[in-house]
């Protein structure tokens, strides 16, 4: 039996075994006697009565064991052309200071604390911060509207809120004072405290009595020490990007996290203490909570935080510069960047002025990995490209390759195998398994493993309804796929991106995957509209790659032909069109329900996650000279 199996047999046959093991390469204040407390499904809690603090996990412990002058944070921000390097130890003083600061304005355990903060290391200062005394951080995405920001300020409660003067979108500076000021006003309920770190480009404006400077607050300050906390007490909030009504507010707990995380740097990316780790992402998901903030640090690595775009800033060999420079191991980030790099620069030229024999593999998730991008990156980085699926609620990885165990043959369009501590299964409807290679709902067996959602925030119905009541004893990732004969995983997409053409389900994601492939287009989405005749109908929307100049038409009928090749006649694939841009969330997901709204004629709520809202309208008018909606 392979490692690989051997180590994800154990960890589902004897998760209490696996996981106490795990648990050891964690500092405890206090070990945990119970590993897991089953007795209220589906609450399942991790390491309770054990006691431990995530900040000193994450720094203090490297400080002591002599590893302070190592670098914690590289910040690199092409938009405001600077590069700093911060130690453990100087990390250690800056996070026990602000930590300071925050207890001298009356934050103290169990009180939440907003962050809405830009892509700065302050970010991961001011979550450590609060990590270090106790208290709950909800990190929301820089740039939010007022009124998305006034939902969650109203929902977490928190005592203070951390900000920023601005930052810089492209070429634009956005001002995030002035949105805070009106989502504090707007908010029933009221914040105390704001603390505001000005930046030289963008200046705040200050309300008396109410705001800190964050250079003062720190200046005045005496370094705070860690402070115990339980292993099943919130470490913080995260509320995920639904597009209608109100976000759910994702709990993390400190012991499953600090261990989930520890372990997973190793057996997924392979990354030990003393290497660089780049996850080019934003705090304000949780990829950034994980993999540049938490596991990084946790682990005792080098973690790179990036202030700029895959493309302009100042082109598309952008992260080809960063990974030469900083001597980057793995990169971690999402395939729409890599579509957007292989839109800029289809042949991969920029590559080649940049040393990057330092680079072992690239790791792509937070949306379907199609297999030309995937091809794409495998023939120009000449390294392993590893396609994984997790989700806000998870926390970390579902399915990976686990290359610091054993790495698996790739099989293009699978993220590979479940990882251990996640039974993986398919269901029919009816919460039957289904055989191999037969696709349906994609769940997971509970007990999720540690580091997984423990409850959303002041809501456990919701808990309860969002994930498993569907089928009980499962927990519903609401991801529809299969499972091949040989265990590999394979995620169609939402269940929702399955239409019903005349009675047959087909998945969107299947003929997306053949869209891709096409040599002029650099990505797509195909929708589902509502049709009379035969109750829905795919239709395609793509965006061809810089330079090419084709006929529209011509591109469209060799759209048509390939599906049915490849899918056949009855996905009824015959309508598509080009268009400039698709609208996204900031974290690279394309707006499929959204899209699906427009052609459907339904109404729909403008995302609060939306790259630009602008892309809507051109999408609206798209569609309508299409045809659509119908009705």
């Amino acid at each position: 039996m392979a490692d690989i199996e051997k180590i994800f047999k154990e960890s589902i046959e004897q998760p209490e075994v696996f996981w106490a093991r795990a648990a050891e390469d964690i500092d405890w204040y206090t070990k945990s006697e119970q590993i897991l407390d089953a007795s209220n499904p589906p609450f399942y809690r991790w390491y309770s009565g054990g006691t431990l603090n995530t900040c000193y996990n994450a720094v203090d412990r490297h400080v002591e064991k002599g590893r302070g002058d190592q670098a914690a944070i590289i910040y690199d921000s092409p938009v405001t052309d600077t590069i700093t390097t911060i130690t453990y130890r100087e990390l250690q003083e800056k996070v026990a200071l602000f930590a300071g600061g925050l207890k001298s304005l009356g934050i103290s355990k169990g009180d939440t604390v907003i962050i809405y903060m830009p892509m700065v290391p302050e970010a991961a200062i001011a979550m450590l911060a609060c990590a270090r005394i106790g208290a709950i951080h909800s990190v929301v995405f820089g740039g939010f509207a007022a009124s998305e920001l006034a939902i969650r300020i109203n929902h977490a409660q928190p005592k203070a809120l951390v900000t920023a003067s601005g930052a810089i979108e492209g070429k634009k500076t956005l001002a995030y004072k002035p949105l805070v000021d009106e989502a504090i006003e707007m908010a029933e309920h009221k914040i105390e405290k704001c603390v505001v770190l000005q930046r030289p480009f963008v200046s705040a404006e200050m309300t008396t009595g109410r705001d800190s400077d964050w250079n003062e607050l720190v200046a005045s300050a005496s370094p705070a020490e860690c402070v115990p906390v339980e292993a099943t007490d919130p470490l913080y909030i995260l509320y995920t990007s639904g597009t209608t009504g109100m976000p759910k507010g994702v709990m993390r707990d400190n012991g499953g996290h600090a261990v989930a995380l520890n372990w997973s740097m190793k057996a997924i990316y392979d990354i030990n203490a003393g290497d660089v780790f780049w996850s080019a992402s934003d705090v304000g998901w949780v990829v950034g909570h994980s993999y540049i903030v938490y596991g990084p640090l946790i682990k005792g690595a080098t973690t790179i935080f990036y202030e700029g775009k895959p493309i302009g800033t100042p082109d598309a060999g952008a992260f080809w510069r960063v990974i030469s420079q900083h001597r980057v191991k793995s990169l971690f980030t999402a395939p729409t960047a890599f579509r957007a790099i292989k839109k800029e620069d289809p042949n991969g030229e920029f590559i080649g002025k940049y040393d990057i024999s330092c680079f072992e593999a690239l790791y792509l998730a937070g949306e379907r990995l199609d297999p030309d991008t995937y091809h794409w990156a495998t023939d120009l980085l000449k390294v392993p490209v590893i396609d994984h699926w997790w989700q806000t609620e998870t926390g970390w990885a579902i399915v990976a390759n686990c290359r610091g165990i054993e790495e698996l043959p790739v099989k293009a369009g699978s993220p590979t195998k479940a990882v251990p501590g996640y039974n993986v299964m398919v269901l029919d409807n009816e919460g039957n398994e289904v055989s191999a290679n037969t696709e349906g709902n994609i769940v997971v067996k509970l007990p999720l493993p540690p580091g997984t959602l423990a409850t959303l925030w002041r809501n456990e119905k919701r808990f309860i309804d969002s994930y498993m009541t569907t089928f009980p004893g499962y927990y519903e990732t609401s991801d529809g796929g299969y499972i091949d004969d040989d265990g590999y995983v394979f995620v169609m997409g939402r269940m929702d991106d399955v239409i019903n053409v005349a009675g047959h389900r087909l998945s969107t994601g299947a003929m997306e995957e053949v869209i891709a492939t096409h040599p002029d287009i650099a990505e797509c989405a195909v929708i589902g509209t509502d049709d009379q005749l035969k109750g829905q109908l795919p239709v395609g929307l793509f965006v061809l790659k810089s330079g090419v100049d084709r006929d529209i038409e011509e591109v469209k009928t060799e759209l048509v032909k390939m599906v049915r090749e490849q899918i056949g006649a009855i996905a009824c694939f015959k309508e598509s069109t080009a268009v400039g841009r698709l609208p996204k969330t900031r974290s690279g997901k394309i707006l499929r329900g959204t899209m699906r709204s427009i052609a459907s004629g339904k109404e729909y709520r403008m995302p609060s996650t939306i790259d630009d809202p602008v892309i809507l309208d051109e999408i609206t008018e798209t569609l309508k000279g299409m045809g659509y909606p119908t009705s």
